[in-house]
């Protein structure tokens, strides 16, 4: 039976906290800023938890992380 591997898309988007869950960065923070208020930018540098109900689907896809 082969190693099973990491969807590498997904390792670089996820990451696993202490308690189990998965968090990942909010897009649209990098360019075009100038339009954006200045509470949609700093909302957008908060990391957000992925709800439970897709945490199945990025545990297939991280099995060894």
């Amino acid at each position: 039976m082969p190693k099973i591997k990491t969807n590498r898309a997904a390792a670089k988007r996820f990451k696993k906290t202490g308690s189990g869950k998965y968090v990942f960065s909010k897009s649209h923070a990098s360019h075009i800023l100038t339009k954006k208020s200045r509470k949609r930018k700093r909302a957008l540098r908060q990391a957000q938890i992925i709800d439970k109900s897709n945490t199945k689907e990025i545990k297939l896809l991280l099995p060894n992380g």
